[in-house]
């Protein structure tokens, strides 16, 4: 057989013949340019082996925590430090940043009221600008410091407690260290100032959840009123494209609605019932208006149907010039505005005054409001710019200031032109006058118009909650703003 006679034939086998050379693969042009995009893919892989090896690393050592019943014991958040250390660490800068706000803003309105008396060498004495006589928030402070300072240092300690405790990390850690932490709340000796506090929680609560849902297009408050239909068949008549017309409703609702459900309430309680409104707000309200107390008390018991206080009105007319001739009677049907303005005779005249007035009493208020907050809590920004910082802070003032006296100015001029035009005086006159001052909102900067009406929500919802108690519609609880700042927190705590 051929086959086999040749293999036997060769004791040793020739090797094989080598390969044929490879043509040399020419490079395209598109080639040429593939090194960076190589080099990007070689980085990304080196990136993601480093993910992963860290991931491995993370792993092993959830594992190493497990302990001897199986169950996980999840590490703090604050690391290897001591849990006592950071519950401390986290109560002491919470106390001396509330603190130092609080102090900074007396100290602030202080230099404020020595300015204005042209005692300017006195602002640089330390005895006169932090005494305990005249700068009375040192209480106030150490009580503001206490609440926040206890609530943030309890709810560290408790979050790490039941870490330990209940070997997992889990949302009822939070509800229940927000709950039992809210009791800091115990810190304000005013009831009235826990539950406008924990009425303010409550809003915020609620602007969390209508932002949520208006986000997600499940829910807008003005579609939800109807009162966007009634504005649609009105301005329908025009050829309005209806979604300009929902575009303009949404944008009401979300900067003015607030403001305009909230103000003419505060401001009718504030005339009508003013027991229902906190001490602090009735003051400063009564404190930045042009019309004295006695007045009010006139306006309120003439819309009542009873009897005014003649001696009181007369003793406040008496220094008042111009006032020898006004007559007064017992059961008048409406308050003029002689009265009202004894001052001045022209009503455009008073409510300029009003205007100028009220700019002047509150813009040290507003200036401490928004300079001290950016001291205190941005203080890197501050030293790197102070002259832009205290620029910021003057321009805010003076836009919250102007807004405050337009609506100080406004509503006077409402009751005026009321008492121009009608021969008898109503109750609900002053809560149209204070929805058609809440337009002055508009001054305002629109970040700046949510804060204003969750600001003086509380004081609406306190004074609803005083009125419901008073007519025995509501239970009265004792500590019930506690309650509520409790469950307030804890659901705070888990958003």
């Amino acid at each position: 057989m051929p086959f086999s006679d040749s293999s036997a034939a060769s004791s040793d086998p020739a090797p094989p013949p080598p390969p044929p050379p490879q043509p040399q693969p020419q490079p395209r042009p598109h080639e040429n340019g593939s090194g960076e995009a190589s080099d990007a893919a070689e980085r990304r892989l080196r990136e993601a082996e480093e993910r992963l090896r860290e991931a491995i690393e993370e792993l092993q050592r959830h594992h190493a925590r497990r302990g001897p019943g199986g169950g996980d014991r999840p590490e703090c958040e604050h690391g290897d430090g001591s849990c006592a250390a950071h519950a401390i660490g986290n109560l002491c800068q919470s106390f001396l940043l509330s603190y130092g706000v609080r102090v900074g803003i007396g100290i602030l309105l202080r230099a404020f009221k020595l300015a204005r008396r042209k005692s300017y060498s006195s602002i640089l004495d330390l005895k006169q600008l932090v005494s305990e006589k005249d700068l009375i928030v040192r209480e106030e402070a150490c009580r503001v410091g206490l609440l926040f300072g206890g609530f943030t240092g309890s709810y560290h300690a408790l979050r790490c407690f039941l870490r330990r405790i209940r070997r997992k990390e889990t949302p009822l850690n939070a509800i229940l260290a927000g709950s039992v932490a809210g009791l800091s709340i115990f810190a304000l000796d005013d009831s009235s100032r826990r539950r406008t506090l924990a009425l303010y929680l409550l809003a915020r609560l609620g602007q969390c959840a209508y932002n949520s849902a208006k986000s997600k297009n499940k829910f807008h408050l003005w579609e939800v009123i109807g009162a966007w239909r009634f504005f649609t068949l009105f301005l329908g008549m025009c050829s309005v494209d209806k979604l300009v017309l929902s575009e303009i409703g949404r944008k009401i609702e979300s900067k003015l609605l607030p403001i305009l459900m909230v103000l003419p309430e505060v401001m009718y309680a504030f005339v009508m019932r003013p027991e229902s409104l906190p001490k602090s707000y009735q003051d400063f309200i009564q404190k930045t208006g042009p019309v004295a107390e006695p007045v009010y008390k006139a306006v309120r018991e003439c819309c009542r149907g009873g009897p005014v206080d003649i001696v009181a009105l007369s003793t406040y007319l008496s220094n008042k010039k111009g006032s020898g001739s006004l007559k007064l009677t017992e059961y008048p049907a409406i308050i003029p505005c002689s009265i009202i303005h004894p001052d001045s005779s022209s009503c455009l005249a008073h409510n300029a005054t009003a205007f100028s007035a009220t700019f002047r009493k509150t813009f040290p208020l507003y200036f401490s409001l928004t300079f001290v907050p950016f001291v205190v809590l941005r203080l890197q920004k501050f030293l790197e710019s102070p002259a832009l910082t205290c620029w910021r802070a003057a321009v805010g003032a003076v836009r919250s200031t102007t807004f405050l006296s337009a609506f100080v100015s406004i509503f006077q001029g409402a009751i005026c032109l009321h008492r121009n035009v009608a021969i008898k005086d109503h109750k609900l006159v002053y809560w149209f006058a204070g929805g058609l001052a809440a337009l002055s909102v508009l001054l305002e900067k629109k970040a700046r118009r949510g804060e204003l009406a969750l600001y003086v929500l509380p004081r609406a919802g306190d004074s609803l909650w005083y009125i419901l108690i008073n007519r025995h519609l509501f239970p009265d609880i004792k500590n019930a703003e506690v309650a509520l700042f409790c469950l307030c927190m804890e659901e705070s705590c888990t958003i």
